[in-house]
């Protein structure tokens, strides 16, 4: 092992276990790896016949908001955290070694269905899976021997980073934790493995896929929503215009009731809490789109009088899947999940429309 990775290795073990003083009366909860049999013991594979790099593309600085990657040549092995890289990397011809996992979201695979789908139609070997979020496995990021790691669009702090840029050049977010527009996170992964006019080009396919469905349904240009999210009984959130889920939904044709540009941002969140005692500021959204963790969860916020006195709940004028697969694949906005998800959205914003009367 080098000297950089056994650096690293102690600095991970050092976190882990401060994390773990600091944390002890959470370890009940436990945590699974997500690791995932298909891929060898040094991690998923890289892909055959990867394309070259651009010519000019390295070497290449990318910049972060917690520091700058420096990457030589084009990445062999890629590792991803967070959200969009993955599918991006993908996308691009490089299939990762390994990526964090999301469990919530994913199907019977283990892995998210249009990650899985994809990987396979290629023929290249499933990624490994693992830990990440606060607490991210470094013993399995630094088994795969990645060239780069992709973090982009994520929650990485600055310690982690310190221990992730110690085991291979890391990008991560440009500005705040969770921010990241998705165009903004396609040019970093393009960039990053040397080809940045091929990023435009899936910048462009995922415009154009919108713009095509826009046209299928113009009268969604005469309708306003909001999108809203509860984290228990008496809350009330409203993601907003730049928060990638409600980028997707503007994609399509509708406009962002003009309200939600009047609440002030959580930092670092795109996303604002105006608690349900302000809930008839939605009175003008003509649909409201949501999720909810369980239909348990979904009967106990819509049997709140305040909840259900706003406009769109009361009509059924709602937009709320109970397909994990769905909400995971309609909060992103990436060469994967936009024609994955367009196909199954339409019906159901028109099921909502229906019931404007």
């Amino acid at each position: 092992m080098s000297s950089r990775l056994r650096r690293a290795r102690g600095r991970a073990l050092g976190l882990t276990a401060t994390a773990a003083a600091l944390t002890l009366a959470l370890a009940a909860c436990g945590s699974d790896d997500g690791s995932d049999g298909a891929a060898d013991e040094a991690g998923g594979g890289a892909g055959s016949g990867e394309p070259a790099a651009e010519e000019g593309a390295f070497p290449v600085s990318v910049e972060s908001a917690l520091g700058t990657a420096e990457i030589a040549e084009q990445p062999e092995r890629v590792v991803t955290l967070g959200q969009g890289a993955a599918e991006t990397s993908i996308a691009l011809g490089h299939t990762p070694v390994g990526i964090e996992s999301y469990e919530w979201g994913s199907d019977e695979t283990g892995y998210l269905p249009w990650i899985h789908e994809a990987v396979t139609e290629a023929g290249d070997e499933l990624p490994t899976q693992f830990a990440g979020a606060d607490d991210i496995d470094f013993e399995a990021i630094i088994a795969l021997e990645p060239d780069v790691i992709l973090a982009p669009w994520s929650g990485v702090t600055q310690e982690q980073y310190d221990i992730l840029t110690d085991i291979a050049p890391t990008v991560a977010y440009p500005d705040l934790p969770w921010s990241t527009d998705w165009d903004q996170e396609i040019e970093l992964v393009a960039q990053a493995l040397g080809q940045p006019e091929e990023g435009q080009r899936l910048i462009a396919e995922i415009e154009d896929r919108f713009a095509e469905a826009a046209a299928s349904r113009p009268e969604f240009a005469d309708l306003t929503f909001s999108y809203t999210y509860t984290s228990g009984p008496g809350t009330l959130g409203v993601f907003l215009p730049n928060e990638q889920r409600v980028a997707m939904v503007s994609s399509l044709g509708l406009t962002v009731d003009p309200v939600v540009s009047t609440f002030e941002e959580l930092e670092g969140t795109d996303s604002a809490l105006i608690g349900l005692e302000n809930a008839d500021q939605l009175a003008d959204s003509d649909l409201i789109f949501t999720f909810y963790s369980d239909d348990a969860t979904r009967q106990e916020i819509e049997a709140q009088p305040l909840y259900a006195s706003i406009p769109a709940i009361e009509r059924g004028s709602v937009v709320a899947s109970a397909d994990t697969s769905f909400v995971t694949a309609s909060s992103l906005v990436n060469p994967l999940t936009v024609p994955w998800v367009i196909d199954r959205y339409l019906p159901l914003i028109d099921e909502a429309v229906a019931n404007l009367g």
